[in-house]
């Protein structure tokens, strides 16, 4: 007879207090201008290759760098 999951033994258990946001929390719309901008085959290719390994769409990766990379000037 096969055992289900639910029969087998959890050890301790620990509740841990919910630190999720709230869904209305999770994607933050930002103000955004379309662009046209020439890359390098390397660049583009690098971002598409990372995207696809995770699951997102290269262009958001793209995004999130300049983004980042302006976070680091900004307040200077």
């Amino acid at each position: 007879m096969k055992r289900s999951n639910y029969e087998m033994p959890v050890g301790k258990v620990r509740i841990i207090r919910n630190f999720l946001p709230p869904p209305s929390e999770l994607v933050f719309p930002k103000d955004t201008n379309k662009v046209t901008i020439n890359l390098t085959v390397s660049s583009l290719n690098f971002f598409k290759k990372e995207a696809k390994k995770r699951g997102v769409k290269y262009q958001q990766m793209i995004r999130a760098a300049l983004d980042a990379y302006m976070g680091q000037f900004s307040s200077r």
